[in-house]
C-alpha cells in the first residue's frame, strides 16, 4: 500500500483545520488504495499546542491513518538524527535552516518533505492553518482526491485521470510530479488595504516583485493578476487539466508534490512570504507535467493580523519578499533558459544544476533592491499612519535587510547541496525515535 504524507504546518490555533484536515485524511484513505500519515507540525505556543492535542487524541481512529503530532522539540529531536546520520558540513548551520528560530514557509515545508521521507511517504500534500475547504451539497471538497488520481503517475497514463490535456505528447513519458490548485477569498498577501486606500500606491508596490527590466504593461498585467489565486467563484464541478502548470495558478496551500521534493528543497529565508514558492518554478522550467484542478482552498485572515504588531511583522515578509525577487527573478530566468537540461536521463532534477544558479545568483549587484526600498520608503510614506510608521522601521533597518536577502540565496545553495545527504539520511532514520 502507498503510503502518503498530508501535512498541516501551523504556528497559531487552528482547531478546526485540525479537524477538517482529518476528514481529508480519512477520505483520501477510503477513497484510495494508501496510507495517509497525517502530519501536524506545530511551532504553536505550549497552551495552544496541548488544545491541539486534545483535538487529535479526541478525533476517532480510522483505518489507514496514522496521525502524527510534533511540537518543535520533536521536530529539532529528530532533524539533529538526520543532520548527524548525513554527515553535512557545517551541521549547526543546516539545524537552524531547518529549524530557524524566526517564521520560515519554506523551512516548515523542507521539514515536512524529510519527515515524509522518515515515514516512508511517496508524496507530500500540505495545506495551511489560515485556510479551510469549500463544501458543495453539504459535504467538503477535498483537493486530494485529484492529487491521488494523477500524482506519481506517467502523464500519458495521467491523461484518463483529468478533464483535459494541453500537454506536448512530447512530455508524456514523464511523471506527474505536482498536482494543486488555488484559493478563494481573500488576497493571498495582506495588503487589501493599501489598495483601498490608495490604488495607484497598491500598483507602484505590487509591481515590485516584477524583475526591473519589464515593460510597464507587463508590470500592470502582473499587479492585476498578484496574489488574487481564483478569485470568488465557489465551486460547482470538478475539472482537471493535466499540463506545465503556470506558478500563478497554484498556491502552497493546495499543492502536493511527489520526486521533485526529494531532489531540490524550499528556500528556508525566514520573515519571508512566498519563500516557498521556489519547486513551482521549478516544476515549470523544467518541463515537467503537472495537474491543475479547481478544488480551490478558501483563504482567510488570522485576527492576529490586525493587530499592530501582526501589520508590521507582516509588513516586514513583505517587504524582504520584495527584495528576495532581485535573486528569484534571476533564477527563474536562468532556469527558464536552461528548460529540460535541468532534468538528468531518467528525467530527475539536476540538484547540482540548480544550486548553482541559485549561487550565482547571489553576486548580483544589489542596486535593484535599493530602489527597491527607496520606492517602499514613499509609497508607505504617502498612505501615513502605521504605514508611514513601518517606513521609518525600514529606513533604520535598510542595510541590514539587504544583506539579509543576500545571505538567505546564499543559504538556499547551501541546503541545495546538503539536500541529498539530508534525504538520503532521513529514509533510515526513525521519526519518533
Amino acid at each position: 500500500m502507498r503510503r502518503i504524507c498530508l501535512t498541516l504546518p501551523t504556528n497559531r490555533a487552528c482547531v478546526a483545520t485540525i479537524s477538517a484536515i482529518h476528514e481529508e485524511a480519512r477520505y483520501a484513505a477510503e477513497q484510495f488504495d494508501v496510507e495517509v500519515h497525517l502530519l501536524i507540525l506545530d511551532s504553536s505556543d505550549e497552551r495552544t499546542f496541548a488544545e491541539h492535542a486534545r483535538v487529535v487524541a479526541a478525533a476517532a481512529p480510522l483505518p489507514n491513518v496514522l496521525v502524527h503530532h510534533l511540537d518543535e522539540a520533536a521536530q529539532r529531536a529528530f532533524l539533529q538524527r538526520v543532520i548527524k546520520e548525513a554527515g553535512v558540513a557545517e551541521p549547526e548551520l543546516i539545524l537552524d535552516l531547518m529549524l530557524p528560530a524566526a517564521v520560515s514557509y519554506g523551512a516548515c515545508t523542507n521539514r515536512a518533505f524529510l519527515i515524509g521521507s522518515a515515514l516512508g511517504c511517496a508524496s507530500v500534500h500540505r495545506r495551511d492553518s489560515d485556510s479551510d475547504y469549500q463544501v458543495l451539497d453539504g459535504e467538503r471538497i477535498f483537493p486530494i482526491h485529484h492529487e491521488l488520481r494523477s500524482l506519481g503517475k506517467r502523464a500519458g497514463d495521467a491523461a484518463a485521470q483529468v478533464t483535459e490535456s494541453t500537454l506536448d505528447p512530447a512530455h508524456a513519458d514523464k511523471p506527474v510530479v505536482l498536482v494543486g490548485s488555488s484559493f478563494v477569498g481573500e488576497l493571498s498577501v495582506d495588503i487589501s488595504e493599501i489598495r483601498e486606500l490608495d490604488p495607484e500606491v497598491y500598483h507602484d508596490v505590487v509591481s515590485l516583485w516584477a524583475p526591473a527590466d519589464w515593460s510597464a504593461a507587463q508590470k500592470r498585467a502582473l499587479v492585476e493578476e498578484s496574489f488574487t489565486g481564483a478569485g470568488t467563484e465557489a465551486f460547482t464541478r470538478d475539472h482537471a487539466t493535466l499540463a506545465v502548470l503556470d506558478p500563478m495558478r497554484v498556491d502552497m496551500c493546495n499543492v502536493s508534490f511527489q520526486q521533485v521534493h526529494e531532489r531540490v528543497p524550499l528556500p528556508p529565508a525566514t520573515e519571508t512570504i512566498g519563500s516557498d514558492y521556489f519547486l513551482l518554478h521549478l516544476v515549470q522550467d523544467a518541463r515537467l507535467p503537472g495537474v491543475l484542478h479547481n478544488r480551490n482552498i478558501v483563504n482567510f485572515y488570522t485576527g492576529e493580523r490586525r493587530t499592530d504588531a501582526g501589520f508590521l511583522a507582516y509588513q516586514l515578509r513583505f517587504t524582504k519578499f520584495l527584495l528576495s525577487m532581485l535573486y528569484f527573478n534571476a533564477c527563474y530566468a536562468r532556469m527558464a533558459a536552461a528548460g529540460e537540461s535541468l532534468l538528468d536521463e531518467q528525467q530527475q532534477v539536476r540538484a547540482g544544476t540548480v544550486a548553482e544558479i541559485v549561487r550565482q545568483s547571489a553576486g548580483l549587484d544589489r542596486t535593484e533592491n535599493i530602489q527597491r526600498l527607496e520606492r517602499l520608503d514613499r509609497c508607505y510614506r504617502t498612505l501615513g499612519g502605521r504605514y508611514a510608521a513601518f517606513a521609518d522601521l525600514l529606513a533604520a533597518r535598510r542595510g541590514q535587510l539587504l544583506d539579509e536577502a543576500r545571505l538567505d540565496i546564499e543559504n538556499f545553495a547551501l541546503l541545495i547541496d546538503a539536500w541529498a545527504a539530508l534525504v538520503r539520511a532521513s529514509k533510515a532514520t526513525d521519526a519518533h525515535a
